[in-house]
C-alpha cells in the first residue's frame, strides 16, 4: 500500500511551512487532588514537525497530551496555537484531530460514515463533505472498505479508520495517543511508517505519546523524554540515545548496561569494580567523584578488537541470546556485567559461547558517565 499512499498523498494540500513555534507549551502544570501530575512543563513545537512523548507509565506524558487537547485542563502555565491562548478553552475549540488507543469507532457506523461524522455545520456541505471522506479513504488504503462496518476490519484497519477521522476537518494539530500499542509488532511496523509517510505529505504538526522507544525514536523529528511529570531532555532521536542529559535518560531510552564508578587520579580514567577504564568523559571530573556509567552493547569491543585497545578485559560469556540478525552476549568479569552485540558469524569466529573467556573494551569515547549525586 505505500506506493499507492504516496502517489495520493502527493495532490494533498500541503500545509505551510514555518520556522516559528506552533504550540507552545508555558510553565504547565496539572494537580489532581493531592497528586501533582505535571511540574512546570515549557516546550515549543514546530509547524509540520513529528513530537513524541515518552517516559514510562505516570511520568505525565498523556496528561500533557489531554492537556493541550484540553480534556483535562492545565491547572497553571499557558498553551498557545498558532499565536493563539487555548489554555482555558473546551476541546470543541481547539483545533485537533485525535487518535486514541482504543480507536473509538462508532460500532453503527460504516468507514465512511465513521470518517465523515465530525464533518458538520455550513463549512461542510454535502458535496465537499463526500469529497473529503472519498479522499481520505483512499488516502489510508481503504476505498474498497468503505461500506463496511468496524467489526468486519482487522485492527490495523481500524486504526486507519480513527486517523482518517482525527485528519478529516483538516487540523492543524494531530494527537495520538498510543496509537498502535493494540496491534501486533508486524502491523505495528508496517502502520507507523504508514502514519509517518503521510504526515510528511500532510505536514500536519503530530504529537505522539508512546510507551514504545524504538517506535518514537523511528518516525520522530525530535523526542520529550519526561520523568515525575517533569521533562528531563528534548532532542533528536540520535541526541537522546547519544548524548543523554542525565542518567535517567541514558538508562531508560535503549538498551545499557549500567554500573557505579569512581574517578581516577589519571585525567580521563575511571575505577569500577577494581577495573581501571578509561572514559573521556570523567575529564576535568575531581578524584573521587561517584559515578553512574552507562554502556550501549553495539560499543562494547570483542576479541582481537578488543585485546590491544585501553582497559581491555578479560570476561566470560554467561549467556547468549540469538535475535535473528544479531545475537546479544551477557558478559562477565569480577563485580562487573556488561552486554555486546554481535552478529552470529561473529559470534561463531570467536567461539563466544557461554563459558567462553573474550578480550572486551570499550571506546574511552562511548562510556556514557553522571555524577552519582545528581
Amino acid at each position: 500500500m505505500s506506493s499507492a499512499l504516496d502517489a495520493l498523498a502527493e495532490g494533498a494540500t500541503r500545509l505551510p511551512g514555518a520556522p516559528g513555534a506552533y504550540l507552545d507549551i508555558v510553565a504547565v502544570g496539572k494537580i489532581f487532588g493531592s497528586f501533582t501530575a505535571l511540574k512546570d512543563v515549557s516546550l515549543s513545537i514546530h509547524e509540520g514537525e513529528f513530537v513524541s512523548f515518552v517516559g514510562p507509565s505516570g511520568c505525565g506524558k498523556t496528561t500533557l497530551l489531554r492537556a493541550i487537547a484540553g480534556l483535562d485542563p492545565a491547572t497553571t502555565g499557558v498553551i498557545t496555537q498558532a499565536g493563539r491562548e487555548i489554555t482555558g478553552l473546551p476541546p470543541a475549540e481547539r483545533d485537533f484531530g485525535i487518535v486514541f488507543q482504543s480507536y473509538a469507532l462508532f460500532p453503527n457506523l460504516t468507514v465512511a460514515e465513521n470518517i465523515g461524522y465530525g464533518l458538520r455545520g455550513p463549512a461542510w456541505p454535502k458535496p465537499r463533505r463526500r469529497a473529503r471522506v472519498d479522499e481520505l479513504v483512499r488516502l489510508v488504503g481503504l476505498a474498497e472498505h468503505a461500506h463496511k462496518y468496524p467489526a468486519q476490519l482487522s485492527g490495523g484497519q481500524q486504526q486507519r479508520v480513527a486517523l482518517a477521522r482525527a485528519l478529516a476537518p483538516e487540523p492543524g494539530l494531530l494527537l495520538l495517543d498510543e496509537p498502535l500499542s493494540a496491534l501486533d509488532a508486524i502491523v505495528r511496523l508496517h502502520l507507523r511508517q504508514e502514519i509517518r509517510a503521510l504526515q510528511r505529505r500532510l505536514g500536519v504538526t503530530t504529537i505522539m505519546v508512546t510507551h514504545d522507544q524504538e517506535e518514537a525514536m523511528g518516525v520522530s523529528d525530535r523526542m520529550v523524554v519526561m520523568s515525575r511529570g517533569r521533562v528531563e531532555q528534548v532532542g533528536t532521536p540520535e541526541e537522546i540515545y547519544r548524548r543523554p542529559a542525565s542518567a535517567f535518560v541514558a538508562g531508560f531510552v535503549g538498551r545499557s548496561a549500567a554500573f557505579d564508578a569512581v574517578v581516577e587520579a589519571t585525567p580521563g580514567s575511571i575505577r569500577a569494580a577494581g577495573h581501571l577504564l578509561p572514559a573521556e568523559a570523567a575529564r576535568g571530573l575531581l578524584y573521587g567523584t561517584e559515578l553512574r556509567v552507562f554502556v550501549r552493547p553495539e560499543d562494547v569491543r570483542l576479541g582481537a578488537a578488543a585485546s590491544q585497545m585501553p582497559g581491555a578485559l578479560a570476561m566470560e560469556v554467561t549467556h547468549l541470546e540469538f535475535l535473528g540478525a544479531t545475537c546479544r552476549l551477557t558478559l562477565e568479569a569480577p563485580r562487573l556485567q556488561l552486554e555486546a552485540e554481535a552478529t552470529p558469524d561473529m559470534v561463531a569466529a570467536l567461539g563466544a559461547l557461554p563459558g567462553a573467556r573474550l578480550p572486551v573494551a570499550v571506546p574511552a569515547d562511548r562510556l556514557l558517565v553522571f555524577r552519582a549525586d545528581v
